[in-house]
């Protein structure tokens, strides 16, 4: 704290002046920290200006961007979830024309060239299955063949232990309720879509002179296949759409998150322009004052000195 000095007559020292040329220092100071926070905008720039807050506004921005790597994994499986929910709706579609065509070889108003036309045509929804299977694709994988399991981090706790969503689409995932997941219309398994002994394939041996899974004797088989196949699509495409319900409330969650953390930063970091611009007038002011101060302390000497001429 600055006290008033009287130095009497006293020309080697001035002690007045050293209190003004003090005193226009810290007011030159503060205008610089004033200047510095209204063109950064923070209040703190480095961490001699708030220690503590320092501290916690750089853990702050280190936990905000973890949230902000975990809300891209979540974009990124919701991509999954979606194409591969777009994939089993297009192969419903296409398995539900197969049935309907089965359905149709079983009238008995048909005679055997319709039902091998009938059956002809589905071959070719059957093909047009594997396709689906083939080109749905995400980051080099196929998401349909049975094969495709992947983990993607959506967060991370207060011990930065990671918490990861799988998003599992083989065979052997329990969550189906499906013995098996297989869509590849070609499998060597005699097996699609979980059902033990179909077989899509064999559409394409239908002819007049064997019918086939469409004869009067295994149309009944077929009808009850396809039946089975269609509910276990359905059933793997809830699966999916249990997990992107709670990939959309997690995105949610992130985003609010990611909302009050930035806030949270802001009002630790960030400078309050108003404020700073009343404190670098004052400063200004004081300036101006100290200089005209120490512009008179320093007349004082050579007042002195006339005493001896």
């Amino acid at each position: 704290m600055p006290t008033a000095i009287s130095n009497g007559a006293r020309i080697r020292s001035n002690g007045p002046a050293e209190n003004a040329y003090n005193a226009l220092d810290t007011a030159n100071k503060n205008i610089a920290l004033r200047q510095l926070r209204l063109s950064t905008g923070k209040r703190i720039n480095s961490a001699q200006d708030d220690v503590s807050g320092y501290i916690t506004s750089r853990a702050l921005t280190a936990r905000n961007g973890t949230l902000k790597t975990a809300l891209s994994a979540v974009g990124e499986a919701s991509n999954v979830t979606n194409i591969a929910q777009d994939g089993y709706d297009n192969i419903n579609t296409l398995l539900t024309q197969i049935k309907d065509s089965a359905s149709s070889a079983a009238s008995g108003a048909l005679g055997t060239d319709e039902k091998v036309a009938l059956a002809k045509a589905a071959y070719r929804l059957t093909q047009q299955i594997q396709t689906i299977v083939d080109s749905t694709v995400f980051g080099g994988q196929q998401l349909l063949a049975g094969a495709f399991s992947a983990e993607f981090v959506i967060g991370s706790n207060s011990t930065n232990s990671l918490l990861t969503l799988a998003v599992d689409l083989t065979t052997g995932n329990s969550d189906f309720n499906v013995a098996g997941n297989n869509f590849n219309v070609n499998s060597t398994a005699s097996s699609f879509a979980g059902v033990t002994g179909l077989d899509l394939s064999q559409l394409n041996l239908v002819s007049i002179t064997n019918l086939g899974i469409f004869s009067t004797t295994a149309i009944q088989t077929t009808l009850s296949s396809l039946s089975s196949a269609l509910n276990n699509v359905n059933k793997v495409a809830s699966y999916l759409g249990g997990v992107a319900n709670r990939l959309t409330s997690q995105e949610d969650n992130l985003k609010s998150q990611i909302t009050n953390y930035n806030a949270a930063i802001s009002r630790i970091e960030d400078a309050d322009v108003a404020k700073e611009q009343l404190e670098l007038v004052r400063s200004q002011f004081l300036q101006q004052a100290s200089i005209t101060s120490l512009s008179q302390a320093n007349q004082a000497p050579q007042t002195f000195l006339q005493l001896l001429r």
